[in-house]
C-alpha cells in the first residue's frame, strides 16, 4: 500500500551498499579495465609472445597443451618477470624515487631474450605511455621524460601509470597478468585453432594461477629477476625466421 513504509532491502553478505562512504569504498579500478582491454591502443593483438612458433611445432595443439604453456609462462616465463618489473616500477613511482625508477626502466628495456620479444614490450610500452598521458594525464607521467630518455617497457609503463593514478599494486598486477593470458589465448584460438568455448575455459582456468603468482611477484627483488621458461625463449628466437607468420612476435 502507498502509505506503508518500504520494506528494508538487505544486500547479500560481502556486497557493499551503494551509500558506502568514499573513505570505505574500494579503489576505483575502472582505469585498469580500460587500460588492459583489447580496445586500448597498444597493439597487443599483433603479438603472440612466440606462441605462433609453439603451435607450428606442435607444442601447443589443443586446450590442454595451451593451458600448460600459459601456466608455465605466468609462473616462470616472461610474464612473471614483467610482473616483478611492474611491481618495482609502481613502488618507485609511488615513493617518487627517481633513481630506483630509472634503474627499473633501464633493466626492463634490456631484459628480453630475443629481438622480437624486446620489440613486443617496447612498442606496447611506448604506445601505452603516449595514449595514457593524453587521455589520463598525471604530473607523474609528465615527469617521466626527465627521469628516463629511452623507451619504456610495457609492464613498467603500466606500473608507473597505476601508481600515478593511485591504483593498488595487487589489483594492477592481477589485471595485467590476466590481460597477458587473455591475449595469448586469443592468439591460440586463431592459430591452433580452438573454439571460443575452449578458449574461454582456458582463460577461466588461468585465474587461479594469476591469484597464486601475484603475491610471489611482489616478493622478488630486482637482483633476483629471472625466468625458466626456456622453450618459450627459444620459440621467440625461432619465430624471427619462421616462414609464415600472422603475429609480430
Amino acid at each position: 500500500m502507498s502509505g506503508d513504509a518500504a520494506p528494508e532491502r538487505r544486500l547479500p553478505a560481502g556486497v557493499a551498499s551503494s551509500q558506502t562512504t568514499s573513505a570505505e569504498a574500494p579503489a576505483d579500478l575502472l582505469a585498469l579495465f580500460v587500460w588492459l582491454s583489447p580496445a586500448y591502443p597498444v597493439g597487443a593483438f599483433a603479438y603472440s609472445h612466440a606462441l605462433e612458433w609453439a603451435v607450428e611445432t606442435g607444442d601447443i595443439r589443443d586446450a590442454a597443451t595451451l593451458a600448460g604453456w600459459v601456466d608455465d609462462l605466468l609462473r616462470h616465463g616472461g610474464p612473471f618477470a614483467d610482473a616483478v618489473l611492474l611491481a618495482h616500477a609502481w613502488r618507485a613511482t609511488e615513493t617518487e624515487d627517481d633513481a630506483a625508477l630509472a634503474e627499473v626502466l633501464e633493466l626492463a628495456s634490456a631484459f628480453a631474450p630475443a629481438r622480437e620479444r624486446q620489440m613486443e614490450t617496447l612498442n606496447q610500452g611506448d604506445a601505452f605511455i603516449s595514449a595514457t598521458r593524453l587521455a589520463w594525464p598525471s604530473p607523474r607521467l609528465d615527469r617521466l621524460p626527465d627521469i628516463w630518455a629511452g623507451r619504456v617497457a610495457y609492464p613498467v609503463a603500466v606500473g608507473i601509470a597505476a601508481a600515478a593514478h593511485g591504483l593498488p599494486l595487487g589489483a594492477t598486477l592481477g589485471a595485467y597478468l590476466n590481460a597477458v593470458a587473455a591475449n595469448l589465448i586469443s592468439a591460440a584460438v586463431r592459430l591452433v585453432p580452438l573454439g571460443q568455448t575452449d578458449g574461454n575455459r582456458t582463460l577461466a582456468g588461468t585465474t587461479s594461477t594469476v591469484r597464486a603468482v601475484v603475491p610471489l611477484a611482489l616478493q622478488v627483488p630486482l637482483d633476483r629477476l629471472g625466468g625458466a621458461a626456456f622453450r618459450s625463449d627459444i620459440a621467440a628466437m625461432r619465430h624471427e625466421t619462421q616462414y609464415t607468420r600472422l603475429f609480430r612476435s
